[in-house]
């Protein structure tokens, strides 16, 4: 089989797989897997609205699962996700409700760019230190999960004013020129975040494939010494990468907080929207093509293991988990994709 129909074989094998143990699973627990996968898709794709909330949840995954795959092909783990989607979440919610009254059209593309800026800087922070101080970016993201978490709950119960409050630990809701809900589908909370999604793959996909900047990301995460004696500033790429991966990221909360929750509220841990962003980059193997697939298949099985009867929704992020980790130990399923060869029989003549 050739790496082409690997690149979209194996993930759906993992899938398939991750499904399987699922079933063997629910079995073990003694569910009916085959009713609790009919619930499943049938809650999913049953009604218009659930619909709507399916491509609802695929806008801040694609966007923050986008920023994964650049600081990856960069050659760096960027595991601070969470803490830069939230960055982007509060910073654009601070400025919706401080400028209520603005058209519609501004206040979303100032809120887009506020997003951006947040996640952006997050983003540098890890890139710089492991720039120019050979810092692990492993570590750094995860202390800064912890950081941005603590630090944006202190801002929304003490930094915030009094007039944005509607309780102690959570915001007002942002005004309707600010909010990005549609009302689209059934009265769902679908919102313009799909669209920012995929006007991100499209940039994201030209950038890494058309572009110099694509090209120099993509030499330094193989090679960084090799990039350098081509005459390329892995330090200027590396700290650039990772900026992108966090603007992404803020992007992504910022979808999520003003076309989700439409509000800013205290957190009691980090956002799952980035835990999860991370695994839809990995079931699409960090390909921009492949990454809303893989969301969709997130977004159905979030919205659908609501309607599961009986069955404890933790089993489906069981399975979640299990395709990630097939496509992780993607190694075993291409090892029985090879072709083998046949054994030569009678020896020498």
């Amino acid at each position: 089989m050739s790496k082409k129909t690997q690149s979209w074989a194996v993930p759906l094998i993992a899938v398939l797989l991750g499904m399987l143990l699922g079933a063997i699973l629910m079995l073990a627990f003694g569910y009916d897997p085959y009713w609790a996968y009919v619930d499943l898709f049938n809650t999913a794709f049953g009604s218009v609205k659930n619909i709507g909330e399916i491509l609802r949840a695929m806008g801040p995954l694609i966007l923050i699962a986008l920023g994964f795959s650049v600081a990856s092909k960069a050659g760096f783990f960027n595991v601070g996700l969470p803490g830069q989607a939230l960055a982007g979440w509060t910073a654009s919610v601070w400025f919706a409700l401080s400028f209520p009254d603005l058209p519609r059209f501004v206040s979303i593309i100032c809120t887009v760019l506020v997003g951006l800026i947040a996640g952006g800087i997050a983003g540098a922070i890890p890139g710089i230190l492991r720039a120019y101080l050979g810092t692990s970016e492993v570590i750094v993201t995860i202390m800064m999960n912890y950081i941005i978490l603590y630090s944006a709950n202190a801002i929304v119960r003490d930094g915030f004013p009094d007039s944005f409050m509607r309780s102690s630990e959570a915001t007002n809701k942002v005004s309707e020129a600010a909010s990005y809900q549609l009302g689209w589908f059934d009265g769902s909370r679908f919102n313009i975040g799909f669209f920012l999604a995929l006007i991100a793959v499209a940039l994201i996909w030209f950038m890494m494939k058309k572009t110099t900047t694509g090209y120099e990301i993509t030499a330094v995460g193989l090679n960084p010494h090799a990039a350098e004696y081509a005459g390329m500033s892995s330090k200027r790429v590396i700290v650039m990468s990772m900026i992108i991966s966090g603007a992404l990221a803020g992007l992504g909360g910022t979808v999520e907080g003003l076309g989700t929750f439409e509000n800013a509220y205290v957190q009691t841990s980090s956002l799952s929207i980035g835990w999860d962003g991370m695994a839809v980059a990995l079931l699409a193997s960090n390909s921009p093509i492949g990454i809303p697939f893989a969301a969709l298949l997130y977004g159905v099985l979030s919205i659908g293991k609501t309607g599961m009867i009986g069955v404890p929704s933790e089993v489906i992020d069981v399975v979640s988990a299990l395709i990630i980790f097939f496509v992780g130990a993607n190694y075993i399923i291409k090892y029985y994709l090879q072709p083998r060869k046949k054994a030569v029989k009678g020896g020498k003549n």
